[in-house]
């Protein structure tokens, strides 16, 4: 055995506790560590020809990395929608990989059965009937690939075509409907060969909406002549967490022939609340659903799921056949369900999060997200030079320069907030306009980061030129 290596075997107890007083430091003080890192990085350097052992690895790389990584795991990190790591799913996540479970199939290892209770109760989270399967994939663009993908499969039950042995070119042109799409339904059509250019927009409704008006979206399914669809509808936009009438949407069922993907990353975690769960009403009417679980749900990165009622379909799709494998019978393996073979036990923080937290703990911290985006809400309408581009509909803030807020300015806001070090917000365009967004879904934010934040926000805005 390799002299370093044998040594860490050797002081593995050793190691591990060095590792968590590292991780203790980093964890405790994350409040107070500059949330974005602007500097440059160190160069590359070259790749070892013999080894130092893992202690002086992390010696390395607590002193060259760890101070250029940025506190997105804290509570003023309101870029994009990332959540932290509750520390239960930290708990969970370490074990997944000291156990080192490749989930895939259910061959000597229990990890798959500790899969499909975990999905079992995401989706009792989310209000979906047992007639929904499960699994999960890395992050919401891979659960609307895998969900469009099924749609895809769908399309072709329906022409008379198997998609899955013919290719998509027997498809021909596939009409994809949308009001609000994330950016991450074009990128699936590219991947699934149906091409971005075949997602056509629906109007939203009037009144700085991005719910889809469902009068024009039944205009447009008429449009089609009968042909089958997909139709993308939203849980919660990107800019304004705008809902898409749900019920309304698969109503039209009644009338169209259309597969009915739910893209719900974020805004499903509107279930857990009773003040907000009118939001996600008719959510188990979809097909398919994308759900993100390293936003509200506060695991580690990568974590998220899909949910299908046509598992039939996304075995069609993903089923792999090897000697190795064995059939897809029965419960199908979830290397047969999705684009993964070999697969991290993404599971494991999420049941420890659950079984630690339940709906309760998980309910206050969604609840409490979309108090305190409502409070930045508030400070920001009271900020000279600021003002809300669209209403804090849930759990983000959507907001812009009072005055000119062209490309150059917003930039220019953008990057003295992140240089206070104070708060992290990434840019958007919201009916035409050029914006910031703070996103609230990391299980310790405060009423106190919110007026921290407030502040940092003001402080920026009084120092961008041309006011």
């Amino acid at each position: 055995m390799d002299r370093a290596l044998a040594g860490d075997l050797a002081r593995l107890p050793e190691l591990l506790q060095s590792v968590r007083d590292v991780a203790v430091r980093e964890v405790n003080g994350m409040s107070e560590r500059p949330v974005a890192s602007l500097g440059p990085a160190p160069a590359p350097g070259p790749l070892p020809g013999e080894g130092v052992g893992a202690e002086a690895a992390l010696a390395r790389f607590t002193e060259r990395w760890s101070p250029g990584f940025s506190g997105s795991a804290g509570p003023r990190y309101l870029g994009f929608v990332t959540g932290g790591a509750t520390p239960a799913s930290v708990a969970g996540d370490w074990l997944t990989s000291a156990y080192d479970q490749n989930g895939c199939a259910a061959v000597g290892s229990w990890a798959a059965a500790l899969e499909r209770e975990t999905v079992g109760w995401l989706r009792e989270l989310f209000g979906l009937g047992e007639e929904f399967g499960g699994a999960f994939v890395t992050g919401a663009a891979m659960s609307n690939t895998v969900g469009l993908a099924v749609a895809r499969e769908w399309l072709g039950e329906r022409l008379g075509v198997d998609v899955a042995r013919d290719g998509v070119a027997a498809l021909g042109p596939v009409d994809v409907l949308s009001g609000s799409p994330h950016s991450t339904i074009g990128k699936a059509l590219s991947v699934l060969g149906l091409g971005r250019g075949r997602l056509r927009r629906v109007p939203v409704l009037p009144d700085n909406r991005e719910a889809v008006d469902v009068a024009a979206l039944d205009a447009a399914l008429t449009g089609l002549d009968g042909r089958p669809a997909i139709v993308v509808a939203n849980a919660g936009t990107v800019n304004s967490v705008d809902f898409d009438d749900l019920r309304a949407v698969a109503a039209l069922r009644e009338r169209h022939d259309f597969w009915l993907h739910v893209d719900a990353a974020f805004g499903g975690f509107a279930a857990l609340s009773p003040a907000y769960a009118h939001l996600v009403a008719g959510l188990d009417a979809a097909d398919s659903v994308c759900v993100d679980l390293h936003k509200w749900l506060n695991v580690p990165y990568d974590a998220a799921v899909q949910f299908t009622r046509r598992r039939d379909l996304q075995l069609a799709v993903f089923r792999n056949a090897a000697a190795y494998l064995g059939p897809p019978a029965g419960e199908p393996d979830f290397l047969h369900l999705t684009p993964e073979n070999s697969r991290r036990l993404r599971a494991l923080p999420a049941w420890f999060s659950l079984m630690a937290y339940g709906r309760a703990g998980h309910r206050e911290i969604v609840e409490r997200n979309v108090a305190l985006a409502r409070l930045l809400g508030e400070r920001i309408a009271g900020i000279p030079g600021l003002r809300l581009l669209a209403p804090v509909r849930l759990n983000v803030v959507c907001f812009t320069l009072a005055d000119r807020p062209d490309e150059e300015r917003v930039t220019a806001f953008d990057r003295a907030v992140a240089a206070g070090g104070e708060t992290f917000l990434t840019p958007t365009v919201y009916d035409g306009v050029r914006g910031l967004r703070a996103a609230f879904s990391n299980w310790r934010t405060s009423e106190e980061d919110v007026e921290r934040v407030a502040g940092a926000l003001a402080s920026a805005v009084a120092d961008v030129p041309g006011g």
